[in-house]
């Protein structure tokens, strides 16, 4: 199936405050910033869920990404964005919600998205949406580090920029 290109996008300035909508193709095609979250779901052996994108996704299809990310959509906020995209994506309804780590401002790493970026427990398994997800596995914080250190080019870039700030987060201490 794919993704829908017309899908509306809120339109954000430097400050996250929307000024106007446009469907997903003209807000990619025309860089303009925009919102998103990503998700990085732990389980109690201290490690962390990640997922191959489709390779129907119009950005950066067949690389490793977060466990779920996605788009906030028209209207919506990144609270109920993280909600809606765990369950879409992975099939995930976690005991307590997602807890904020961090907001990340718009930039070229993240393809112009504003980033909420939550953590999350849970233990899977995972219904996978195959439209979103070629793919997913459970990796350790030192396998994630040594993956990122030799082959960063099978990693979404968004999630490189991530990643070294999450990863206090995913450490046993840290839990």
């Amino acid at each position: 199936m794919g993704q829908n290109l017309d899908e509306l996008f809120d339109v954000v300035d430097e400050s996250d405050r929307v000024t106007g909508q446009l469907a997903r193709r003209e807000v990619h095609r025309r860089k303009l910033r925009h919102r998103a979250v990503h998700l990085l779901v732990a389980n109690r052996a201290g490690q962390v869920f990640l997922h191959q994108r489709s390779m129907q996704k119009d950005l950066f299809p067949g690389v490793w990404d977060s466990s779920a990310a996605g788009h906030v959509g028209a209207g919506e906020d990144y609270d109920g964005t993280a909600v809606r995209e765990l369950e879409e994506e992975i099939g995930c309804r976690p005991v307590q919600p997602p807890q904020r780590l961090f907001k990340i401002e718009a930039r070229e790493e993240t393809g112009q998205e504003f980033v909420w970026v939550y953590r999350v427990e849970a233990e899977g398994p995972f219904v996978l949406q195959a439209d979103e997800i070629e793919r997913g596995d459970w990796f350790t914080v030192a396998e994630i580090d040594r993956w990122i250190a030799e082959r960063p080019q099978e990693l979404a870039p968004a999630f490189l920029f991530i990643w070294p700030r999450a990863r206090p987060w995913f450490t046993v201490a840290a839990r």
